[in-house]
């Protein structure tokens, strides 16, 4: 679940920290200004995403085109989880066949039992799981070092304290499997996910059938509209590694919530998708002092706009990716930029009241076109009513819809 486990209390981080690539400042360039790496182009021999040479028959069905020595890498970010990080490796190899899957448990500076287990695991998957240790670096640390260390053609995120159903993984393998026969395999597998709320005995689980076709290539022109909540966020994504390593993105450290990030910054670079409607993740929420507990978030509200700036600066230009993907993107944005400003409202504190002014003001000025198109979302109308009754209604709104959904 994204509780951004293995970070320790910090100071709230400046604006101005954490870096990716950027479409709006000197950072990064779009995907068609930069050389993709397409199966048939990617001859660098990287371990994690190796594909075949001049030799290699790329017939469908015939010879893997990627050589790659594992399908899937998962990286499982542990902070001081010895009490959940062996249910949530012992669902990621339940299956028949683990030669090709990768755990790789980060152990990002546990103060508890965390690392003895992460090695014990390893000891007794070889091959399959291992350990990494480091010092704390926080939630966005332990996914960079995992994404740098991956040797799956593709790779999920998968936080230690969630896990992934065992129908669901079969589904997921055979899929990924059959890409590495692909002269262009796809980008990113979209699968639904599970809140698995504490003490709630009816899961809700989020699909996307309305979204896209299952079981078939889509480009990011293919997708319907989202709903007005409806995003996909880390837990429905499996990424080819290539793919987020050639985004550049390089997640802050000791920062929270940065699985935003994660499920933003490296769609431009997505080119081929896939969706399955199956419940692979099972997302655990509802634990005491986790991350997106509401009062953690009125705590943390500095965090969500490091977040949300990161998010805006890596928004693509309209025009410049595929009106499909730049559609989805306004979207999601304007959600984060929702969700941000709530919290704002939510602390009741004055100057928060001026930093969600600033907050849009911002997105007004990094970019008219963005600005304007963000603003033009309904959600976007509605979190800008004006004064105390605007406040007010948002307030309220928010706890209606909490206690009607169940969590936060």
């Amino acid at each position: 679940m994204t509780n951004f486990t293995g970070t320790t209390p910090q100071s709230q981080p400046d604006l101005q920290r954490g870096t990716i690539p950027q479409t709006h400042g000197e950072g990064g360039k779009l995907p068609q200004e930069r050389t993709l790496v397409d199966t048939q182009e990617n001859t660098q021999g990287d371990t994690a995403d190796n594909t075949a040479d001049s030799t290699t028959d790329n017939t469908p069905g015939t010879t893997p085109a990627n050589t790659t020595a594992k399908t899937l890498t998962f990286v499982v970010p542990a902070y001081n989880m010895e009490q959940y990080l062996e249910r949530c490796v012992a669902s990621l190899i339940d299956t028949p066949d683990t030669g090709d899957i990768e755990v790789l448990i980060v152990d990002d500076g546990s103060s508890d039992t965390t690392p003895e287990l992460a090695d014990r695991l390893q000891a007794a998957h070889p091959g399959v799981v291992r350990a990494i240790h480091q010092p704390n670096k926080g939630h966005g640390g332990a996914v960079n070092t995992g994404i740098r260390e991956a040797a799956g053609m593709y790779v999920k995120v998968v936080d230690a304290d969630d896990w992934v159903g065992k129908a669901s993984l079969s589904q997921v393998m055979e899929t990924l499997r059959a890409q590495r026969f692909e002269r262009e395999p796809i980008d990113l597998l979209v699968t639904d996910y599970v809140y698995d709320k504490v003490g709630k005995r009816n899961k809700h689980v989020v699909h996307f059938s309305n979204v896209m076709d299952a079981n078939r290539r889509l480009s990011w022109d293919d997708l319907r509209h989202f709903g007005i909540a409806q995003y996909m966020i880390m837990h429905a994504l499996t990424f080819r590694t290539a793919v987020v390593r050639e985004s550049g993105m390089i997640l802050p450290e000791h920062t929270f919530y940065v699985d935003f990030i994660y499920s933003y910054q490296p769609f431009p670079w997505v080119r081929r998708l896939m969706y399955l409607d199956t419940p692979f993740y099972h997302y655990f929420i509802g634990r005491e002092g986790q991350s997106v507990q509401t009062d953690v978030m009125i705590r943390r509200v500095r965090q969500l706009q490091l977040v949300n700036h990161l998010m805006l600066e890596a928004t693509p230009e309209r025009g410049t990716v595929p009106d499909g993907l730049y559609r989805y993107m306004i979207h999601f944005l304007s959600i984060n930029s929702v969700v941000t400003s709530v919290f704002l409202i939510l602390s009741r504190d004055r100057e928060n009241y001026r930093q969600k002014d600033r907050l849009w003001h911002d997105i007004d000025v990094t970019s008219p076109q963005i600005g304007h198109d963000v603003r033009h979302k309904l959600v976007s109308r509605a979190i800008n009513l004006h004064g105390r009754t605007g406040r007010f209604i948002i307030r309220h709104g928010y706890s209606i819809a909490e206690h009607v959904v169940g969590f936060n």
